[in-house]
């Protein structure tokens, strides 16, 4: 557990950002020139499970005492590393991940795509409305879900990935599973990527075949199971906490020679988490930049849209979803994993080009 973290904030965009840049009064962001910030945030951890933070200018870091400036010099230089592509997906412009839940009792969709033919025409449409990847999943997560066996999870998935790998070469297929079984089997299939709610830590076996296989995987964190996991979630700081997971998981990969390049950071929203929680998750994301991996969030159709909005709420809560991928985008947030792609990715579209023209 740390003592110091670093959170790159109060961004600016595009020309401005530019000319912040090369007048040494901004920092670039993964080493853009066109999203820079001028100020960091230091949280400090102290006794008895009382967080602490300030804000300090960039020019102001070089003042800071010995004891924090080594670990935040280490945290900038994280900030402001180009990320490599992974599978030739680059991260200087925002990426969409599909979501496509092949479950009979996912909470959004499940149900609707359980059919072949329907969950084809779904993959599909996400990928001319802009996804550039498809992740398929045969198991809900949803809060209370039950384990499914790993059998029936691949006999729901196993066609639909054939069929998308044939028909869509050029889009990349992630694998939202927990079990070994079906990764394996996922990967003898042409799966790209794997996405595992758990953080490797349902299955013992799907680290050590994910590295055996040099594939990329997308670090996501969930405090408990699906079945409990909205069961009275407690954390020290959920901000922190969660970083601390993440920092132990890279330093574990690293430790058996996996290569940081391939982890994608997922705090998992909604994933054994109450709305305070969420909340402070998303406002505060810039800081998991500081751990030098792109950055996930699913807020697709998430409930703490509807405990914000209350009675405004709509089934594919398309705004709330717009509106908490908006400010991830803000913030410098590389990829968001969506539902109703055509909108969503039209509301990047426009605000990123809103964000960039000064």
């Amino acid at each position: 557990m740390r003592k110091y973290y670093t959170r790159a904030c109060n961004f600016c965009y595009g020309e401005t950002a530019r000319n912040s840049i090369l007048n040494n009064k901004a920092l670039p962001l993964n080493s853009r020139q066109d999203i820079a910030f001028n100020q960091i945030e230091i949280f400090q951890r102290k006794q008895n499970q009382v967080v602490e933070s300030k804000v300090v200018s960039i020019k102001e870091i070089e003042n800071l005492d010995k004891e924090i400036l080594f670990e935040i010099e280490k945290d900038i230089k994280n900030i402001i590393l180009k990320k490599k592509s992974i599978l030739g997906l680059k991260f200087d412009k925002p990426q969409i991940i599909g979501a496509l839940n092949i479950t009979p009792d996912s909470f959004s969709d499940g149900g609707l795509f359980i059919d072949e033919t329907k969950a084809y025409e779904q993959a599909k449409l996400m990928v001319n409305s802009g996804a550039t990847i498809i992740d398929i999943g045969g198991e809900s997560t949803r809060p209370g879900s039950k384990t499914v066996d790993e059998k029936e999870e691949w006999k729901r998935v196993k066609n639909i990935i054939v069929k998308c790998k044939k028909n869509f070469p050029k889009v990349l297929l992630s694998l939202d599973t927990r079990k070994s079984y079906v990764m394996i089997k996922g990967i003898q299939n042409g799966v790209d990527i794997i996405n595992d709610v758990s953080g490797l830590n349902f299955d013992n076996e799907s680290f050590n075949l994910i590295n055996s296989k040099k594939l990329p995987f997308i670090l996501h964190h969930m405090q408990g199971s699906p079945e409990t996991m909205q069961n009275n979630p407690i954390y020290n700081d959920v901000l922190l906490d969660i970083f601390d997971f993440f920092e132990e998981k890279i330093n574990f990969c690293l430790k058996k020679k996996y290569k940081k390049e391939f982890i994608i950071l997922d705090p998992g929203i909604g994933f054994g988490k109450n709305l305070d929680h969420n909340l402070r998750l998303m406002s505060k994301i810039s800081i998991f930049h500081s751990l030098g991996c792109p950055i996930l969030i699913g807020t697709s159709r998430k409930r703490f849209i509807e405990q914000i909005v209350t009675k405004f709420d709509t089934p594919d809560r398309t705004g709330g979803t717009l509106a908490s991928v908006l400010h991830g985008l803000s913030q410098g947030v590389q990829i968001f994993r969506i539902h109703n792609v055509k909108e969503i990715n039209q509301g990047i579209l426009v605000f990123n080009k809103i964000l960039h023209t000064n």
